[in-house]
């Protein structure tokens, strides 16, 4: 048994560390992702200044992500928002107790009933863009598909008016990037962090101040609302919550969508398969979220000592979670490296993969995002004969928690 701690850093654990968190720029990371993992389960090594241990496969990495002493996120040493902006969503920073009553209050405004009513004007959304993407040759897919339908989605579901849709994309743009270690990120990164945060937050101040002397049937509305046993949203918390539910609701679908679609183009036996079989859309949206992880890694803080998977963590202890490694163990899925449309569905059982999280951080608004994105390729797939690249290479944008395609030009044919 190893006790994880700054003496049990290692150069080379340092060094596998700076490797998996640099290479969810590449077009191809998965490579690199399965060398680190295959030295070992655990690797601790130095990230900004501090130990942390890096937790490559998914039997470890479920453990910590379900443990009760793993707190989120990074402490002191690494601050993913330092100096940004009070936080980027309480719900994606709290710990016990006050997650516990941030989701129950959040959990009764954003209920299945209301995403279930988002789906007609989300599929009316996707045929309107799916309409003027066709009326070209050759589109840029994220640009014109992947990222707008999302966009808009949020949008309307917190009231936003549409004339600032384009500023919203912008704002979560920046949010995004600065979910990643602020220290590597450039003068000018860090600058247009602050720039949205601070524009973001006045935004909604005005807007929750309307909501409040005027509700809507809206999100946004319901929130302001909420009350539990006396209980309330401060307006921090409503900003804070605001912010996660656009970078979490917008971005994250977006890279879902746009990656789903290019793991189609290379793979044409499995589009093949769902045209075939277009009840296979659902598996294929489960399997688009464990190939290509749109969240590649968390951090976790330990809040006391434990003992994980033969591992002694202590108090104080940090741990990088490779998601997009976890997910594409072979000891947890056969021909792990293999888009398989048809891996998720009834008859075939495989093991549950971390793209959404797991334990009391599980994506609040995993359903609304499968939802859009199956909604997405049903009508994607009904209404195109076919699509195919239309460059050589692609780029991914330079993130590092989040992971996504710049564009992603695209030959449609109806």
């Amino acid at each position: 048994m190893t006790t994880v701690g700054v003496a049990g850093a290692s150069e080379e654990g340092t060094a596998a560390i700076m490797a998996a968190v640099t290479a969810t720029r590449l077009p191809d990371p998965y490579p690199r992702y399965r060398e680190i993992r295959e030295r070992g389960a655990f690797i601790t090594g130095e990230i900004g200044g501090r130990s942390a241990t890096l937790v490559t496969r998914l039997a470890e990495a479920s453990a910590v992500l379900g443990h009760s002493a793993a707190g989120h996120g990074f402490s002191d040493g690494i601050n993913y928002r330092a100096g940004m902006r009070d936080g980027l969503g309480s719900l994606l920073r709290a710990d016990p107790p006050d997650h516990t009553r941030l989701r129950r209050l959040v959990g009764r405004a954003f209920t299945p009933a209301v995403i279930e009513s988002l789906a007609a004007e989300v599929t009316s959304l996707a045929n309107e863009l799916l309409d003027e993407a066709l009326e070209r040759a050759e589109i840029d897919a994220v640009a014109a598909f992947a990222r707008p339908l999302p966009l808009r989605t949020i949008c309307r579901l917190l009231g936003v008016p549409a004339a600032d849709e384009e500023e919203f994309g912008g704002w979560a743009d920046a949010l995004t990037r600065g979910l990643d270690p602020y220290y590597l990120l450039t003068e000018e990164e860090q600058a247009a962090c602050h720039r949205a945060g601070k524009a973001f937050d006045a935004y909604f101040v005005d807007l929750i101040a309307r909501r409040r002397a005027a509700p809507q049937d809206d999100l946004l509305s319901r929130l302001v609302a909420l009350h539990d046993d006396g209980d309330v949203l401060s307006e921090r918390e409503l900003l804070e919550l605001c912010a996660l539910l656009l970078v979490a609701g917008y971005e994250t679908t977006a890279n879902l969508i746009a990656s789903g679609v290019l793991a189609l183009v290379r793979n044409p036996d499995q589009l093949a398969a769902l045209r075939a079989d277009p009840g296979l859309v659902g598996s294929a949206v489960e399997e688009m979220i464990r190939y290509e992880a749109p969240v590649q890694f968390v951090a976790r803080t330990f809040l006391t000592d434990a003992e994980i998977a033969g591992r002694s963590f202590a108090r104080g202890d940090g741990a990088i979670l490779m998601l997009g490694a976890a997910n594409r163990d072979p000891e947890a899925f056969e021909d792990p490296d293999r888009f398989l449309a048809a891996r998720y569905t009834g008859s075939v059982r495989t093991r549950r993969h971390l793209g959404l999280g797991v334990g009391i951080h599980y994506c609040l608004g995993a359903p609304l995002a499968r939802m859009e994105a199956e909604i997405a390729f049903r009508v994607l797939l009904s209404r195109t004969r076919s699509f195919a690249l239309a460059a050589e290479t692609l780029a991914y944008r330079p993130q590092i928690v989040v992971r996504g395609l710049s564009e992603l030009p695209l030959r449609l044919s109806a």
